[in-house]
Parts: C-alpha cells; sequence; structure tokens
C-alpha cells in the first residue's frame, strides 16, 4: 500500500484494524520475539488482502459463494487486481511448499513492508539469506504466474 496515493491512509488503516481484529482472535499465542510478532501479522494482512480479492472476485460473478470481511462497507486497493493477487497467493502456497523460507520471505516483504533487515530480523537469519531469498522467489513467482515452466 507504500506505493498508493497518501489519501489511501485509511484504507491502510482499516487493513491494520482487520489484522488486528483477527490477532486477538488467536488463542494461546506466545510470542516468542519481535519478529514472530512481525511475520503473523504480515500473514494476517496477506489472508485480509486475498479473502477481499475473493470475495469481489465472487461478487463479480454473482456473490453465491462470497468470503464476507467482518469490516463492511471499506474497500481497500492492492497494487494489483483481484484476480492477479489470488494468483500471487496461490503461487506463494506452491513455493511454500517447495522452500516454506523463501514463501516467509515474501509474505514478510509483500504483504508485511518489512525492510530486508526488518524481514531477517524475524526469520533469524542474514541478510544475506534474505536477500538471496527475495531474489530466488520473485524469479520462482514470475515463472510461477507467467507459466514459464514451474508446475
Amino acid at each position: 500500500m507504500r506505493r498508493e496515493r497518501p489519501d489511501h491512509t485509511l484504507q491502510a488503516s482499516a487493513l491494520v484494524n482487520e489484522a488486528y481484529l483477527r490477532l486477538i482472535e488467536v488463542r494461546r499465542v506466545e510470542w516468542q520475539n519481535r519478529g514472530h510478532f512481525f511475520g503473523v501479522s504480515a500473514q494476517m494482512m496477506r489472508r485480509v488482502l486475498v479473502d477481499i480479492a475473493r470475495r469481489r472476485r465472487a461478487d463479480r460473478r454473482g456473490g453465491a459463494g462470497a468470503i464476507h470481511v467482518p469490516i463492511d462497507g471499506i474497500d481497500l486497493p492492492a497494487p494489483q487486481s483481484d484476480d492477479e493477487l489470488i494468483a500471487v497467493d496461490e503461487a506463494l502456497q506452491a513455493l511454500s511448499a517447495e522452500d516454506p523460507r523463501k514463501a516467509r520471505v515474501v509474505e514478510l516483504r509483500f504483504f508485511g513492508g518489512l525492510s530486508a533487515e526488518e524481514t531477517a530480523q524475524a526469520l533469524g537469519v542474514s541478510v544475506r539469506t534474505v536477500h538471496n531469498d527475495w531474489t530466488f522467489a520473485r524469479a520462482w513467482l514470475y515463472a510461477a504466474l507467467t507459466n514459464d515452466g514451474v508446475s
């Protein structure tokens, strides 16, 4: 959302609010450290954005299978279209099955907005490892999203 117009602050606030509401519903979480908190928060933001994209897609197709997000009437623009966001989520799930750490790097950087340094701290790895994972994951996701050789 950083790349959006400055007047989108309310929508970013709504995203954080929805992620927070989901976080407080989670019971029995023993926060290990700040990185653990940021990791779970990024995952919640990813889920919120994907749920909204799926709801919009379902609404365009008649709404019978719509997924409802508890915050009604708030439209959260994403940098991509809904279909692209869902495709990224599905590709990220496939990457996670192959290499979970690389998928977490994408989740933290793309959905969580964390820097390479913050991501390294959250995962307990070096910044260089984050850069390497980020480079690999972007290439892998590009190939998956363009049907360029990843199955």
